[in-house]
């Protein structure tokens, strides 16, 4: 039996989090904790306003804001805690900083930008199909309360395009009459962000070469679908060879 913890409780997907745990017959939902939302009662626990509740906690399972999560990571790794983290905003500067405050040790942190199986197979796909092209942009679409943009997700394939196919080829560069027009750069490729009621989580990677192109996209129409990496995450963690990890696809075999 796994001890876990959930940090960001109060949110959607930390109460989904929550739930889940307590219903798996494998893990113990041990505590809970948003300042934000200390006093209520999720999935059978009442959610705590300080930190160290996770003392308890073999698996703490970070699901905040990309503005405290960093600090948040500092008490999960003082407590001797594995972190398996779903916030986003974690790009190349401050997943260095996450191995330099991990360093070595048992514990193990697993970061995913999108929990989703299908993402991290549209992920390795896209980056499969970049050496065939001349060119990648990437078209992310998000409801309209995420905090931030580009997406995680979006960022982690950027990243991957352009190692994959280090230069893009492309006879005209637009001139943006507008700011901001042709998207913000990521690693050299363009991200262009959607923000929308009625949106959960979408994104298209777009490649172009002489006379074709081809579209690789995929939709989360529900935040549910996010749990069963979420549970993979938590059981694989503490086995992880490397103390940091980045991405779903290191437990698929991808």
């Amino acid at each position: 039996m796994t001890a876990v913890g959930v940090s960001g409780a109060g949110g959607q997907m930390g109460r989904l989090v929550a739930a889940a745990v307590a219903e798996a017959a494998d893990l113990e939902l041990v505590a809970l904790y948003d300042p934000h939302a200390a006093g209520e009662t999720v999935a059978g626990r009442e959610i705590a306003a300080t930190p160290e509740v996770m003392a308890g906690a073999a698996v703490v399972v970070e699901f905040t804001r990309p503005d405290v999560v960093m600090d948040n990571l500092g008490v999960w790794r003082r407590l001797g805690c594995h972190a398996v983290v779903g916030t986003s905003g974690f790009d190349v500067t401050r997943l260095a900083a996450v191995e330099e405050l991990w360093g070595e040790g048992p514990s193990r942190c697993l970061v995913v930008p999108n929990f989703s199986i299908g993402a991290a197979v549209m992920m390795r796909l896209a980056e499969l199909a970049a050496p065939h092209f001349a060119a990648a942009e990437i078209i992310e679409l998000h409801h309209d309360r995420k905090a931030d943009a580009p997406s995680g997700t979006a960022t982690a394939t950027a990243e991957r395009l352009a190692a994959a196919a280090p230069e893009q080829h492309r006879a005209v560069e637009s001139r943006e009459l507008v700011p901001g027009a042709r998207g913000a750069a990521v690693a050299g490729i363009p991200v262009h962000a959607v923000r929308l009621p009625g949106l959960v989580a979408h994104q298209e990677v777009l490649f172009g070469g002489p006379g074709e192109t081809l579209t690789i996209r995929h939709d989360t129409t529900d935040r549910r679908v996010f749990l069963p990496g979420v549970l993979l995450g938590i059981r694989a963690v503490a086995d992880l060879p490397q103390p940091v990890t980045v991405g779903l696809e290191a437990l698929l075999d991808l």
